[in-house]
């Protein structure tokens, strides 16, 4: 019996040796992958966002982020397809009119405050679209959750894209009625909010005033569905066309197959407990970028969670981008200490605007035509793995049969690193049982 239990014990004691290194190191560079999304500036810097003439002819839709910041796919995405309609007044909006963080680091300035909306427009705005933000359930969505209530009791349409609808759910703005949103967080909200009626399989549900689309990307078909009810099929057409969104299908959602999870997804986990050195990208912004060439860089490093990306400009002052929205960088490119200059937007590439930089060896990821996220995605699989890319495209729920992903296949040297750490571990447990095995040494006599 005693044999039993000590052979049962030196197993398990080995066994918390093996595990013990890659749990604690994988457990630390976990907290920091997800703690790095939303890593807010330090330096205080709020500047004022350009205003922009308001045309009361035209209803007007706002794209809504916390105090804490939101998701920058989310929130740039269906800002630039309702702008580039022409057909409404657009403004982002928050509790307060300050800088908040959008995943990837980049720096938002919000066109409004509620209060500054509300001396603006004589009702509620005539669309509210909710990103996911990323203190769902948290006191600080408070603001936001209270002041949905109010916009949607005064006839309001709500559009969530992603996890958003968590948001409207919270709220209860979801009781009773049909949604859908990402889906690896859907059977989540099953749970937590059962009075939905939750569907799958779909890129959006429009449930009258409300809108809810599944993850990320899908907020592009859930945009082009409200262009359509407010200003008609065919500017949604021209649209769509003009972004380079080739999937719209008029009146209805497009089919969509639901996710899952796969074997191959692991590779998120490796990513993100083990990849400690990450390589930093420094992004640089210029004036007249579209929006949607800034989320495409943003969220397609920021999803595989193998990159980090922080946002740069020129002489490090605050951009415009192509539909009016202001962003602050945390710098300029020669003041990071980067891997690469990501370049991003077909202007800057058509003007060289980083040649200034020409021995960062800036690269210029839309010099070539596309949708703007094909070129970020081909680029993650050259520089990091096929796996990797393959699972930030199903997390962005985008296609990517018409890409050229080539780069390796998995991340090995990563996937290696929690076996390495546990011989490490087992090795000092061997050389611990091997010392206290030997005792302690004779005791030499003297004599006198």
């Amino acid at each position: 019996m005693r044999t039993v239990v000590r052979v049962t014990l030196t197993v398990l004691a080995f066994t918390v040796a093996a595990l013990a290194l890659p749990l604690t190191l994988g457990a630390v560079t976990l907290g920091a992958s997800f703690e790095n999304r939303y890593a807010q500036r330090t330096d205080g810097i709020s500047p004022q966002p350009v205003r922009r003439a308001h045309d009361p002819a035209k209803p007007t839709a706002v794209v809504v982020v916390g105090n804490e910041g939101a998701v920058v796919s989310d929130t740039l995405v269906p800002y630039e397809i309702l702008a580039a309609t022409g057909a409404f007044n657009v403004y982002t909006v928050a509790p307060v009119a300050r800088p908040v963080t959008l995943t990837g680091g980049l720096d938002l300035i919000p066109d409004l405050g509620f209060a500054e909306l509300d001396k603006l427009l004589p009702a509620a705005p005539d669309v509210v679209v909710v990103p996911a933000l990323p203190d769902l359930g948290e006191p600080t969505t408070r603001p936001v959750t209270d002041w949905l209530k109010r916009q949607s009791s005064r006839g309001a349409v709500l559009m969530s894209v992603c996890n958003g609808s968590g948001v409207l759910a919270s709220a209860g703005l979801l009781d009773g009625r049909k949604a859908t949103a990402h889906w690896l967080r859907i059977g989540g909200f099953d749970d937590e909010f059962p009075a939905v009626g939750w569907i799958r399989g779909t890129r959006y549900v429009d449930d009258g005033n409300i809108v809810t689309t599944a993850g990320i990307l899908s907020g592009i078909d859930g945009a082009l569905r409200i262009a359509e009810r407010f200003a008609g099929t065919e500017t949604a057409r021209k649209t769509a066309r003009a972004v380079g969104w080739p999937h719209y299908s008029p009146g209805s959602s497009p089919p969509m197959a639901q996710n899952t999870f796969e074997a191959a997804d692991t590779v998120v986990g490796f990513n993100t407990a083990f990849r400690w050195d990450k390589p930093t990208l420094g992004v640089l912004l210029t004036s007249g970028i579209r929006e949607l060439e800034l989320a495409a860089v943003f969220d397609t490093y920021g999803q595989s969670l193998a990159v980090e990306t922080t946002a740069v400009g020129l002489g490090g002052a605050p951009i415009r981008s192509r539909h009016g929205l202001t962003f602050a960088p945390r710098g300029t490119p020669m003041a990071g200490d980067f891997d690469r200059l990501i370049v991003p937007g077909a202007d800057a590439a058509a003007t060289h605007a980083a040649d200034r930089y020409a021995g960062l060896s800036p690269v210029y990821l839309h010099a070539g035509p596309g949708f703007p996220f094909d070129a970020v995605l081909e680029d993650l699989a050259r520089t990091t793995d096929t796996a990797t890319t393959r699972w930030t495209a199903r997390t962005l729920e985008y296609r990517t049969e018409h890409l050229a992903l080539g780069g390796p296949a998995w991340p090995w040297t990563v996937a290696f690193r929690p076996i390495g750490l546990a011989v490490l571990g087992l090795l000092a447990a061997f050389g611990i049982r091997a010392l206290y095995r030997r005792g302690p040494g004779p005791v030499s006599r003297t004599t006198r």
